[in-house]
This record gives structure tokens, C-alpha cells and sequence, in this order.
């Protein structure tokens, strides 16, 4: 009997039966609140009637239109709406499948841009699981172990993690910065160096909002140093972060902006945006793809933008963001086992510590866990395992948010009492 491979582990036992906005109504015929939206993905809820709707239409006229062979009219459509909300200047886009996908085409175009070898990356980052994507992420050694040799020309730097550090935000972004000096004077001269890559919020490192003063910094020596500035919005992008890309947070616009996740409600297609005079200077037959830029995946997109705009789903991201981080700040003053609260909007990250200030995974993973019986759907994440991340849908109501607290508090006092009656203390 063929089975899936054994590799591949959920993160909950649950079946999905069908689900609806911030819903998953499970085989079981239990219904869970869903602060996961497949990683991000599922911006406007699961199965927005609106996004359904275009998806539909558009599985009748084409199903599958090969880009680079014939164009058709939802890639056009989204194009125009991408400019909308894209930064001034990033006039160029070219569309792929997937974050990783997106991710190589953003360094290959750094490098042929550039015509400099190297990438800079920051500790924690993720993005992707592809070759070159993983060689790029560090934000745990399950990504990139087991298959070397990696791409070469990769160079990590230290990322401003305040809260590892037991330093301030200020402290940790000038320590980050001369880390990032240092490099450029001992590893990767400037004339060598592409990009600087980070995410705006590192996702898959542990939910650390990206300081705007360390990306002003970025911006400062990309600027002096003729290196490309490269967000990746995979993840932090499309609203979720309470704007509508994570690094409007700092004053300051990429050369190069990769989105994918919540920019088609849960249908695959990603996207990198440059200047028409950068994205020029990629060689000819570089960018391409047969299932880049899907028709269907498309007209997701365009709905999905057209229901973030008409249904301020950016403002609810923000005002539901506050509301989700100041119910989480007040559980963590009853529970000490809860070391940090840290995110913007609906990005929302939980790092569990020990008494010694050590990261405590096995309690983050017993909480993740405990969320599921109480019908909550959660995430861990982080280099260590011990941050369980909230990511509700962006268009979660007021009541379901009380709700989701509700249930996060009931299952970190589960866990807590088991540990407590284990122990006897």
C-alpha cells in the first residue's frame, strides 16, 4: 500500500473535512479555530467567497496558459494590481510557483545585476527549502543539513535578536550592524557583494520582527556600497504584519521584493518585483517557468488583493494584531514559562524559556499540542523549537481572537499543571 512519505510529519492529527474563514471543520466532526492559515498562506480566510468565485470563473475560460507562450488576461490583471501597492519604483515584476522559487530568481537577478558573486543573509532567516533557498536559510540546520555541498557565496550575518541577546532593541541593532561592518572588512569585500537578503519578520526563526533601524542600516550601506537590498515578504507581506509589507515598519524600500504565501489566499504563485532598469539587466532565458504565473493561481491573486482593499483587511490585521498581543502579554504575566511576546499584526510569536533562560522546546511543543484538544490550531517554530506562533487569518473577527486566547490560556495551564504534578512542586 502506497503511503505518503515517512518524513513528513503533521504538526496536528486533524483531517479536513471543510473549512470557511478563520474555520477547519475536521473529519472528526470537530471544529477547530484556525491560527495557522497553512503557514501564513490563507490571508482572506479559507475559501473566501469572493476568491472562490474568481477561481472558478477562471478554471472554465483556461486552466493552464504558459506565460512566456501566451499571455492571458489574469496575469495582466494582477500585474496592475501588484503596482497599486508595490513601492514606488519596483515597476517590473516576474511571477514563479513558490517562496523559494522566488527567492533564486531575486539572487540571480542580484548577481547578473550586480555582476558580484555574494549574498549576505542574517542569523535565523528562512527562505526556502530548494537548493540554493536552503543554502540562503539559517534559520535551523533541519533546513540545510544532509545534502552538501550547499551553494557557495553565501555569508551569514548576525541579526538583531534583543531578546537572545538580553539586550535592548537599540544595543542589539548597533551590535548587528558592526557584526554586518566587520563581515564586509574580513569576508565578503563590498565589490564582491550582491545583496543584502532578510525578511522584514523572520518567519521560520522565530516571529522577530526586523527593527526599522536595522533595515535603515541595510539600506545605508546597500546605498554606499552599490548592493542590492532585498526583502523577502514571503511570509510578512500582503498585510500581515499590520501593513501591508512588513518593511514599511522601517523608512526605507527594497531594490528587489519577493512575495508569495498570503497573495493568492492558499492558490501557489510568487513573485519578485524590481525597477524596470534592474529586472533589465537579468540575461536573456533566465527567467521563465511552465507553471510560473498560473491562471487560475492569477485570478486568486486578484480577488484576493481586490478583498484586502475593499474589506481593510490591513487596519483588522493591525487593530486584531494589538488585541491578540495584549491578551497573550496578559497570559504570560500568570504563566513565567512564557519568555517573550513579540509581533506585529497578525504575526505573533510566544518563546517559551526555562527558570534558566534557556529555550524551553519541550514545553512549546507540549502547548502547540494542547492548543489542538482545545480546537486551536498553532505553530512552533524558532532555531530551538521552544516559539509556538500565532498566524490568524486577516480577516479574524474580534470575538474569535477572545476566543483563540481563551483557548491558548487553557492549554498553557494544562501543560503547566502536568509539569507542576510531574515534578511536584
Amino acid at each position: 500500500m502506497t503511503s505518503l512519505s515517512p518524513v513528513l510529519k503533521q504538526a496536528t492529527p486533524v483531517v479536513v473535512d471543510h473549512a470557511q474563514g478563520s474555520w477547519i471543520h475536521g473529519t472528526d466532526g470537530r471544529s477547530y479555530l484556525d491560527f495557522t492559515t497553512g503557514i501564513g498562506v490563507t490571508s482572506t480566510g479559507h475559501c473566501h467567497p469572493k476568491v472562490v468565485a474568481a477561481a472558478r470563473e477562471q478554471v472554465g475560460r483556461i486552466i493552464h496558459a504558459q506565460y512566456t507562450t501566451v499571455m492571458h488576461q489574469p496575469l495582466l490583471a494582477l500585474t496592475e494590481k501588484l503596482g497599486e501597492v508595490l513601492p514606488a519604483g519596483l515597476d517590473s515584476v516576474f511571477y514563479a510557483n513558490s517562496g523559494s522559487e522566488a527567492v533564486e530568481a531575486a539572487i540571480r537577478l542580484a548577481r547578473m545585476a550586480t555582476g558580484r558573486p555574494n549574498i549576505v543573509v542574517f542569523q535565523g532567516g528562512f527562505h526556502g527549502r530548494t537548493v540554493a533557498a536552503a543554502s540562503l536559510t539559517t534559520a535551523g540546520t533541519k533546513f540545510s543539513a544532509g545534502f552538501a555541498p550547499l551553494m557557495a557565496g553565501v555569508h551569514m550575518s548576525a541579526f538583531p535578536y534583543a531578546y537572545r541577546y538580553g539586550w535592548d532593541e537599540t544595543t542589539a541593532v548597533d551590535f548587528a550592524l558592526r557584526e554586518l561592518d566587520y563581515l564586509l572588512q574580513t569576508r565578503t569585500a563590498p565589490a564582491d557583494t550582491a545583496a543584502f537578503l532578510i525578511e522584514p519578520a523572520l518567519g521560520d526563526g522565530g516571529y522577530l520582527p526586523t527593527p526599522g533601524t536595522f533595515m535603515d542600516g541595510l539600506r545605508e550601506r546597500a546605498d554606499r556600497h552599490g548592493i542590492q537590498l532585498i526583502f523577502d515578504e514571503v511570509q510578512a507581506g500582503v498585510g500581515r504584519t499590520g501593513k501591508f509589507w512588513g518593511h514599511q515598519y522601517s523608512s526605507v524600500s527594497p531594490d528587489i521584493l519577493v512575495t508569495a504565501k498570503g497573495i493568492a489566499s492558499g492558490f501557489p504563485i510568487s513573485a519578485i518585483a524590481a525597477s524596470t532598469e534592474t529586472m533589465s539587466k537579468a540575461w536573456p532565458g533566465s527567467q521563465g517557468g511552465t507553471y510560473g504565473g498560473n491562471a487560475v493561481s492569477a485570478a486568486a491573486g486578484v480577488a484576493t488583493l481586490e478583498v484586502v482593499e475593499e474589506e481593510g483587511l490591513v487596519e483588522n490585521s493591525r487593530v486584531r494584531g494589538e488585541q491578540l498581543k495584549a491578551g497573550v502579554e496578559e497570559i504570560q504575566e500568570r504563566f513565567p514559562v512564557i519568555g517573550d511576546v513579540r509581533g506585529r499584526g497578525l504575526m505573533l510569536g510566544i518563546e517559551f524559556t526555562a527558570e534558566d533562560g534557556s529555550p524551553d522546546a519541550r514545553t512549546a511543543a507540549a502547548v502547540q499540542q494542547a492548543t489542538t484538544e482545545q480546537e486551536l490550531l498553532t505553530l512552533t517554530c524558532g532555531p530551538a523549537g521552544n516559539v509556538v506562533r500565532l498566524i490568524p487569518p486577516l480577516v479574524v473577527t474580534a470575538e474569535e481572537i477572545a476566543t483563540g486566547l481563551e483557548r491558548f490560556e487553557a492549554a498553557v495551564a494544562v501543560v503547566t499543571e502536568a509539569v507542576t504534578t510531574a515534578t511536584g512542586s
